[in-house]
């Protein structure tokens, strides 16, 4: 309140001041120029600009206000362009996260049209068109986008290969990632789904023959690419023995692609269990037991141990004493003690063969243990006890767990 007597105090003061000057003095003020004659006092002329002033802000204003109404008001003016666009890209991105693919697809093919950096929008919208199953549609969107922005032919082309295979096109998405890879053989993006799509399609040994590019790039950590290269080679080696080489079925492609691997990589415990599991399943028993008798003499491992009960070496009871030896310094490995019981059953050892699979079941309740158990079991003529292990391990078998012989029923 004091602020406003203040303020019109000063104004009153001003006034005061201005009719003290205009009744002191009047001023003369005089503007010719050719044919043309002005003249007046100061005081007139002063106000006569003011009075000017004050039109020429007041039509400016009025234009400005004409002008932004019409903007408000004009359906295609520029601000209401920029605002459909801007809601095209709102709803558009929402479909697109919510799975509206059709709604998505209108809004973001309008919002790719109307901006300069189309790039986002446009992937966006062949996506939806690609999940409604418009392949045409959503390639055509992609070829657009390429044309708007050519300098994005890596990224579109990426996006491609996602929705190609999404799309279970695989041998596409193959060849866009090929020609890719030509082009740019150091993009990390491109040779993780190139890797991708080689195990999508089974295909193991393009995926060996990427390894050493996907280290060279450290595309992936150490110890997923350390897991993936185990992976590969296993997966290599099964493959392997069922192809046909000179009339034998597997064999010779397996020991070849088993030569193919490392010293080291020949003495990795996973690596070795697929190639000692694929000789067995090939019948060559003999083989598969000197293999894993090996890798375990030089580095034990459960797994290893395990599927040792499962070959039939040319020496049963030397294969028994070594497994036997094992146990002094894995006492509760409860694998090694199935492999014993099996070990055991082979050479007809019942008694011996019943304490080790029990002891095996104590320290842990394995299927594998439990259907071995339950068949020597009802042959012995506990089937009560038969029965009950049976029931425990159902539905967990495989023919990987029969070994064979078994004791002679009690009553022949």
């Amino acid at each position: 309140m004091k602020r406003l007597y203040v303020i019109v105090f000063l104004v009153i003061a001003a006034a005061a001041a201005l009719g003290l000057a205009i009744a002191e003095h009047s001023g003369y003020v005089l503007i010719a120029y050719r044919s043309f004659r002005f003249e007046s006092s100061l005081w007139a002329t002063l106000a006569l600009v003011a009075v000017l002033w004050l039109v020429i802000w007041g039509i400016k204003a009025l234009v400005l206000l004409v002008m932004t109404s019409a903007g408000v008001v004009n359906p295609m003016s520029r601000r209401n362009r920029s605002r459909r666009v801007q809601v095209a890209i709102e709803h558009g991105q929402l479909d697109l996260a919510e799975g509206r693919w059709s709604s998505a697809q209108r809004h973001l093919s309008r919002a790719a049209e109307a901006e300069r950096q189309p790039l986002l929008y446009y992937l966006g919208a062949a996506r939806a068109a690609n999940e409604q199953g418009h392949y045409e549609e959503s390639d055509n969107l992609l070829e657009r986008a390429l044309e708007r922005q050519p300098q994005a032919e890596l990224a579109i082309a990426l996006n491609h290969a996602q929705l190609q295979t999404d799309r279970g096109d695989t041998d596409g998405a193959l060849a866009t990632l090929q020609a890719m890879h030509e082009r740019h053989p150091h993009n990390a993006q491109t040779l993780r789904q190139l890797q991708r799509l080689h195990q999508q399609r089974g295909d193991w040994s393009a995926v060996i023959k990427l390894l050493p590019e996907l280290r060279k790039d450290k595309v992936l950590p150490a110890a997923e690419l350390a897991e993936l290269e185990r992976r590969a080679w296993g997966n290599n080696l099964s493959l392997a023995a069922q192809r046909e080489a000179d009339g034998t079925v597997g064999l010779q492609s397996l020991n070849g692609a088993w030569q193919q691997l490392t010293s080291a990589q020949r003495q990795e415990p996973q690596l070795v269990l697929a190639y000692a599991e694929q000789l067995r399943q090939l019948g060559a028993q003999a083989e598969a037991e000197e293999v894993l008798r090996t890798a375990l003499k030089r580095n034990y491992d459960s797994h290893l141990a395990r599927l040792y009960g499962l070959v039939r070496g040319s020496d049963p009871a030397r294969q028994l004493q070594l497994a036997e030896g094992w146990l002094k310094d894995h006492p509760a490995d409860s694998s090694l003690l199935l492999t014993l019981g099996r070990l055991c059953l082979q050479s007809s050892l019942w008694g011996k063969a019943r304490d080790y699979l029990e002891s095996s079941l104590r320290i842990q309740r394995n299927p594998e243990a439990c259907a071995e158990l339950a068949r020597l079991l009802a042959q012995m003529g506990d089937t009560e006890r038969s029965n009950q292990l049976f029931q425990e391990g159902l539905g967990l078998l495989d023919e990987r767990l029969l070994a064979a012989p078994l004791p002679v029923p009690a009553h022949a």
